[in-house]
């Protein structure tokens, strides 16, 4: 800024403290607007958008490092109306917040007395802000002149603002909005070192079942190859060898298998390539940038889809394979603007600023057909021609075989409920801070910690995918395709367990627009987690599977 330039104070949105997403234009409370009105244009990105960021200009002449003492700006002419407004929105705690240079700022309507008989309002906005150089650097506002709410009178609004110099660093000005005592709590890094341990045990236990087990179970095999054909019919012969001729057989309902797998890759590559931005970058530092980035990497990922899904399908003898990289590219996409579509219908009728504008819709719509489609063709087509000839190496025979009686609990069913437990186990703390960031008002910025915890989830994740499938094939059940799969995602049924028991014990949110904004995408983030967690555990299964039975000979 220049000595005497302007600067701006956007009024963002007002809303009640508990319910985070439930928000308001500022002016839909009647507060008054300042006397200035011409003011340079303001453009909104599409995550701004998205998240229901609505900047209206304040009407305040704010001139950099020049003081205003205690000016009033407008007043409100209190009729009935306005001040029932005013008293809904004390009673609820709402709250605002403003901008400045891009430094959110945050203050209170107004307060009731003990009795909540009179409730007052805050008249007098008491701004410091720092600066250093020609840069802001800081922003505080303190909220002064309590006047109590009188029907058919008049309200005068008053603002101050002075100048102090700071030290802070531009590039440090948005560290006194983290909460280091929050997030880098020992409680974190004992979970993380928590979850560790149970890495090493799990990766000993899985390496333990395959060195010890397989090599007796080779043994076994190699010997009863020596023995002539008598001994042999006499001999029982049990475990995963005896499904070889089925066990590479294609997975019941190819096409859909197939989708999911492809898209639980891409929303791997996703989560990899974000948190590793979010590493490098300060995202959280812009309104909006987080969403924004997520989405452009997201549509940038879409061959990683095609390639994964259609070179699977491929392998399975699928034929209809346009039909296949439909439903993979829009399955994610649909789900989530699904959600959103509902929620916006609560949202306009809620008059709230969340409601997505018909433009930021159209938008979104464009980038699935014109940059998800396109680019998950070309990835498509080059899984079927890179890699989708079935290269078994066991032959798959014409007629499948029974699959024998077995105990309870090795029934398909109840590995997939058990199997989700234990990826559970290793993220559930890091679950609270991210719901805490997003639902609550922290910053999260602790993209480190969550790169840990992504790593150690793939590792479990396989783990136990491998355990219950080696179980599974030594029942001799050759279904191992959907077990592997959905014994991972189980682990989005114990998250959205966890969500019911955050929200019910660790906010306070009500109203029907906060619940279903929340169930709603609380739904969605676990079952993207889900689909994630069944991709990667289905892609480790297949690697164990393959190997043991190129290592086995056979007839």
């Amino acid at each position: 800024y220049q000595d005497k330039e302007e600067v701006v104070l956007w009024m963002n949105t007002v809303g009640p403290y508990h319910n985070r997403q439930e928000t308001y234009k500022y002016f839909s409370l009647p507060f008054c607007v300042g006397s200035k009105k011409s003011i340079s244009h303001y453009h909104e990105t599409l995550g701004e958008a998205l998240q229901g960021v609505e900047l209206e200009f304040s009407g305040l002449d704010i001139k950099f490092k020049d003081d205003v003492m205690q000016t009033t700006y407008c007043e409100i002419d209190l009729d009935k109306g306005r001040r029932d407004a005013f008293v809904y929105a004390i009673k609820n705690h709402y709250w605002y917040q403003m901008y400045i240079d891009d430094l959110p700022i945050w203050g209170i309507v107004g307060e009731a007395d003990e009795n909540g008989d009179d409730y007052y309002l805050w008249t007098y906005k008491k701004l410091e802000i720092g600066y250093n150089g020609n840069r802001i650097v800081d922003v505080n506002l303190t909220s002064e002149g309590k006047v109590k709410l009188v029907p058919n009178t008049k309200i005068q609004m008053s603002y101050s603002v002075k100048w102090k110099k700071s030290d802070v660093k531009f590039e440090d000005r948005f560290d006194k909005y983290l909460d280091p005592s929050f997030f880098q709590h020992r409680i974190h890094w004992f979970s993380i070192f928590n979850s560790f341990m149970m890495v090493i045990f799990l990766v000993g236990l899985v390496s333990m079942i395959l060195m010890r087990t397989l090599r007796k179970d080779y043994a076994r095999y190699s010997k009863e190859e020596e023995m002539d054909d008598m001994d042999r019919d006499l001999g029982d012969e049990y475990g995963w060898k005896q499904v070889h001729g089925d066990v590479f057989r294609p997975s019941s309902h190819p096409l859909i298998f197939s989708s999911l797998i492809g898209s639980g890759c891409q929303i791997f590559a996703v989560s990899l390539i974000v948190i590793v931005v979010a590493m490098i970058e300060d995202l959280y530092t812009e309104r909006g940038s987080m969403l924004s980035t997520a989405i452009f990497v997201y549509a940038a990922t879409s061959p990683v889809n095609g390639y994964f899904g259609g070179s699977l399908y491929a392998r399975q003898g699928g034929r209809r394979w346009i039909k296949q990289m439909f439903i993979g590219a829009f399955l994610i996409p649909a789900m989530v603007c699904g959600t959103a579509f509902f929620i916006n219908f609560i949202a306009i009728y809620y008059h709230a600023s969340r409601a997505i504008p018909f433009g930021t819709m159209v938008a979104v719509c464009c980038i699935c057909f014109f940059v998800i489609l396109p680019l998950n063709l070309v990835g498509t087509i080059l899984g079927r021609n890179l890699s989708g000839q079935p290269n078994f190496p066991c032959r798959v025979n014409a007629v499948p075989r029974p699959i024998p009686e077995k105990k309870w609990f090795m029934e398909p069913a109840v590995i997939v409920c058990l199997g989700g437990i234990l990826p559970f186990g290793s993220i559930f703390i890091e679950m609270y801070f991210i719901f805490t960031s997003f639902w609550a008002y922290k910053i999260y910025y602790v993209y480190g910690f969550m790169m840990l915890v992504l790593v150690i989830l793939c590792i479990v994740t396989v783990c136990v995918t491998i355990v219950c499938t080696y179980f599974l094939l030594n029942a001799e059940d050759y279904r191992w395709q959907w077990t592997s799969f959905l014994s991972a995602a189980s682990t989005a049924i114990y998250v959205y367990m966890y969500s019911f028991y955050y929200y019910f014990f660790k906010t306070k949110m009500y109203g029907l627009f906060q619940t279903s904004f929340y169930f709603g995408y609380m739904a969605v983030f676990s079952t993207a987690l889900g689909i994630m967690c069944g991709a990667i555990g289905y892609m480790g299964t297949s690697a164990f599977v393959r190997k043991i039975y190129t290592n086995v000979k056979i007839d």
